[in-house]
């Protein structure tokens, strides 16, 4: 807990300040509507009293992200080895991975929902593309960017295929692996959040866009606490899995 409050500490003041500058303009200006900025004892008092709804709706929009970034990772960092190992098929299809890889994704979503039966399966694979061309790309960059005494050090003892991926290959791209991981949650949450606003029947997204339709801005600014939680917890826990993952990069820069 020390660690985390030192480590913290201004992100913390800076939090509690901007705190007192919410309750200082809602309680002692005018120079925001009441209704559509409530103080912070009514917000929460709403948050309080709906914790509950949003709960369940973060176990609905948990059910569309895991499957669709689990997937994501799995082709995607197979498919990224693949193509980063075997130079002709890369240079075949890199023209291809250029050209589809930054399309908006709105561009899928009338595909998705004309061609899939329901609104869960249309945002998983909206989800899915969303994941998956960061970590592909990451990957395949990963892979070339390995130095190349790792490769002569591999062929100097002898590995071959799997132990040569899973000892190798692997433990040197995980950089820009993680990193493009990283770039997919993000995105991720930002298409989850959309698409549940203007489809879902339940959801984070949901709650919110719910509550501005009966213009109860108490529970809508709930929901966005609640929600900039969840990703903050959510990205807070991978950057610490990263670290723990990359211990070996703290070293050498320690050691350089």
């Amino acid at each position: 807990m020390k660690k985390f409050l030192s480590t913290y500490s201004y992100s913390i003041a800076i939090a509690f300040a901007l705190i007192g500058l919410w309750i200082y303009i809602t309680n002692f200006t005018d120079w925001l509507s009441p209704l559509i900025f409530p103080s912070p004892h009514l917000v929460a008092a709403a948050f309080f009293r709906a914790i509950f709804e949003l709960f369940q709706g973060f176990f609905s929009s948990m059910k569309l992200l895991v499957p669709s970034v689990l997937l994501a990772l799995v082709l995607g960092i197979s498919g990224g080895l693949f193509f980063g190992t075997r130079p002709k098929p890369r240079k075949i299809l890199t023209p291809f991975f250029n050209a589809f890889s930054p399309l908006p994704l709105t561009l899928f979503i009338p595909y998705a929902i004309a061609l899939l039966p329901t609104f869960e399966l249309a945002s998983m694979s909206i989800l899915f593309i969303a994941a998956f061309w960061p970590i592909f790309l990451g990957t395949i960059q990963g892979v070339l960017l390995i130095d190349n005494h790792y490769w002569d050090n591999a062929k100097t003892i002898g590995l071959e295929k799997r132990d040569l991926i899973f000892k190798v290959i692997i433990p040197a791209s995980s950089p820009l692996i993680l990193n493009g991981i990283g770039q997919s949650l993000s995105l991720c949450f930002l298409v989850l959040m959309t698409a549940e606003m203007f489809g879902a029947k339940a959801g984070m997204g949901y709650f919110i866009q719910y509550y501005t339709d009966f213009t109860q801005y108490d529970l809508v600014i709930s929901g966005l606490i609640f929600n900039s939680l969840v990703i903050l917890i959510i990205m807070i826990t991978f950057e610490r899995i990263k670290k723990r993952i990359l211990f070996w990069t703290n070293l050498k820069n320690e050691a350089g």
